[in-house]
C-alpha cells in the first residue's frame, strides 16, 4: 500500500483525510471529526472557528501529536506526526503557571522537562523578559501579575521551546476586552518578529479576522471543515482602523454566515 501523500516544501501542515473516533458509554464509537483535510503554509497565521463541539480541539490535539487519528494522517514539515508530540508549541486558554514557582522558573519549565541546559535556558529567558513586558518580575510569583502579564508569560514559555509551529487554543478567552486588544497587538508583533506558523482556535470571530491571514470554519459533530475565508487586509494592522473597515465587516459577515449555515447542516 502506498503511504500518504508527502507535503510540498512550502506546506507547514498537511492534514489528509483525518477521522477521529472515541468510545462512548454504550460501547459504541463517537466520531469527533470526519475526513478533515487542511493545509497551512509556512509562516501563515490561520484561525479555526466554529461552534462548541465541532472538533476544533480534537483537530489541534492530533496536529500536536497528543492524540492519534482513527484514519488519515497529519504531516508537519513533511514528516508524519500521528501520535508523535514535541514538534509544536501548544498554548491553552489557562496560563497553567505554577503558583509555587517564580516567574523565571515558570517560563523555562518546558525547556527543563525537555532537557535543555538550565543555565542557558534562564539566560535566554532573562534576555526576553523585557520584550514581553515582564522585566523586574523574574523573581515574582504568578499571583503578583495581571491577567495580561500572565498570558504574555505563557506565550514566552511556549516560544522558549524553540518550535516554529505554534498551536494556540483559546489563549485569550478569559481576558477582558481591553487587555485582549493589547495582547492581540503584542501577539502580532511577536509573530512578525519570530516568523512562526500559527494555528489559532477561537470562538470570537472578530479576534479570528483581526489576527489571521485565513479563517477556517468548522461545523459538526462530527467535525468537518466547511471552507476557509481569506482575510485581504494588509499588515501591519492597526486595531481601530481594521475593525472599523469595510473589508473587516465583509469578512466577518461571511464567516458568521458560514458558521450559521454549517450548524444548520
Amino acid at each position: 500500500m502506498p503511504g500518504p501523500p508527502v507535503a510540498v516544501a512550502t506546506d507547514k501542515i498537511v492534514v489528509d483525510g483525518l477521522t477521529v473516533e472515541f468510545g462512548d458509554d454504550s460501547g459504541g464509537a463517537f466520531r469527533a471529526i470526519d475526513n478533515v483535510g487542511l493545509t497551512v503554509a509556512e509562516g501563515e497565521f490561520v484561525s479555526i472557528v466554529g461552534r462548541s463541539g465541532c472538533g476544533k480541539t480534537t483537530l489541534f490535539n492530533v496536529i500536536a501529536g497528543l492524540a492519534r487519528p482513527t484514519d488519515g494522517h497529519v504531516r508537519v514539515n513533511g514528516e508524519l506526526v500521528d501520535g508523535v508530540a514535541g514538534h509544536a508549541g501548544y498554548m491553552l486558554q489557562r496560563d497553567h503557571l505554577f503558583p509555587w514557582r517564580r516567574m523565571l522558573d515558570n517560563v523555562v519549565v518546558g525547556r527543563d522537562v525537555l532537557g535543555f541546559d538550565r543555565a542557558e535556558s534562564r539566560k535566554r529567558a532573562r534576555e526576553l523578559f523585557p520584550r514581553f513586558g515582564l522585566q523586574g518580575f523574574e523573581k515574582a510569583y504568578p499571583k503578583a501579575l495581571s491577567g495580561g502579564m500572565r498570558q504574555r508569560a505563557a506565550l514566552l514559555r511556549t516560544l522558549l521551546l524553540e518550535r516554529d509551529l505554534l498551536l494556540l487554543d483559546e489563549p485569550f478567552g478569559a481576558l477582558d476586552a481591553i487587555t485582549r486588544g493589547e495582547i492581540h497587538a503584542f501577539l502580532l508583533s511577536i509573530w512578525d518578529e519570530f516568523q512562526n506558523t500559527v494555528v489559532f482556535i477561537t470562538h470570537d470571530v472578530d479576534e479570528a479576522v483581526y489576527l489571521s491571514d485565513r479563517v477556517v470554519v468548522m461545523a459538526g459533530p462530527p467535525g468537518r471543515i466547511v471552507t476557509s475565508v481569506d482575510v485581504p487586509i494588509s499588515r501591519p494592522r492597526d486595531h481601530t482602523e481594521v475593525v472599523t473597515s469595510t473589508e473587516f465587516a465583509h469578512v466577518k459577515h461571511r464567516v458568521l454566515e458560514l458558521i450559521e449555515g454549517g450548524w444548520r447542516g
